[in-house]
């Protein structure tokens, strides 16, 4: 088994990007998460990406997990794509290839974005659940789960779990919850808060500032988007629908899209099997071609 080594990489603001390296000695692959999560939500794609003869790079993008909240606030997709090319250059300068990406809603278009604003950057684009184009009723459905408890937070992890386990009724409850401690920071005052900036949803500059002049931009480029792309979709989505998916592959030369039965737009955490077999087939095929 290949064991993970920390690393530390740079945002585009000189903010500190807390990372971890699964080193199978071969193509680089950074793995982005979506909003609300951490790198953990990757550990065991990437140590099967690695096992098979690659290097998984997962990250905490800004204002999540162990990475730097920025003093800034700027929270938006153009920052965040900003430092998805950063951190894509400095990977690109330390293996002396160019990566791919894997993103999950946030880590995703912050991808695509910097792929159509700063690239060419990538070899290769997996995007998990997520397209410009969402049903706002489902992002408002994440976004109010996400506000939640933001402030008030939670008196232990049992009380998280239950909160999760309401809004994802279709996962089995795991039987530990070491994994969910690792998205949870305990405060001074004991309680258990997520592990994100909360000025990632209401600051001046959150995530929601000019979201949807940017997708319709992300939208309107797509024909632009000549790299082979991969979109990863949970058949259950609540964010992309099927008609969603097929405008994406006929807009993007080089896309095509798989559907994981039984996931929703959490697709990583609902059917890790069928969703690394795919990004593996995805991404092992790339490379013999």
């Amino acid at each position: 088994m290949i064991a993970r080594t920390p690393l530390e990489l740079e945002g585009a603001e000189g903010n500190l990007l807390a990372a971890d390296l699964w080193d199978g000695h071969g193509h680089p692959v950074i793995f982005l998460h979506g909003g609300g999560q951490t790198r953990r939500a990757w550990d065991k794609t990437a140590s099967q990406v690695a096992a098979n003869g690659m290097r998984a790079i997962t990250v905490d993008l800004r204002g999540h997990g162990e990475s730097d909240w920025v003093p800034s606030g700027n929270y938006t997709f153009a920052h965040y794509a900003e430092d998805v090319a950063a951190i894509v250059r400095q990977v690109e300068r330390r293996f002396h290839a160019r990566p791919s990406n894997v993103g999950a809603s946030l880590g995703g278009l912050s991808s695509l974005a910097a792929e159509l604003r700063h690239g060419p950057l990538l070899e290769t684009l997996v995007l998990v659940d997520i397209t410009p184009r969402m049903n706002p009723e489902g992002v408002a459905k994440i976004q109010g789960f996400m506000g939640e408890k933001m402030d008030e937070g939670f008196a232990t992890l049992e009380e998280a779990a239950d909160a999760i386990a309401a809004y994802l009724p279709h996962r089995r409850r795991p039987s530990s919850l070491e994994g969910l401690r690792k998205n949870l920071r305990k405060g001074e005052d004991g309680r258990y808060r997520w592990h994100w900036d909360p000025a990632f949803v209401r600051g001046e500059r959150n995530i929601n500032l000019g979201a949807r002049e940017t997708m319709e931009g992300l939208l309107a480029d797509l024909p632009k988007l000549h790299i082979p792309a991969l979109l990863v979709r949970g058949m259950q989505s609540e964010l992309v629908g099927e008609e969603e998916a097929r405008e994406f592959v006929e807009l993007a030369p080089a896309a095509s899209y798989v559907d994981v039965s039984g996931a929703g737009h959490m697709v990583a955490g609902d059917r890790n099997d069928v969703f690394s077999e795919a990004v593996l087939e995805f991404l092992t095929g790339r490379a013999a071609a």
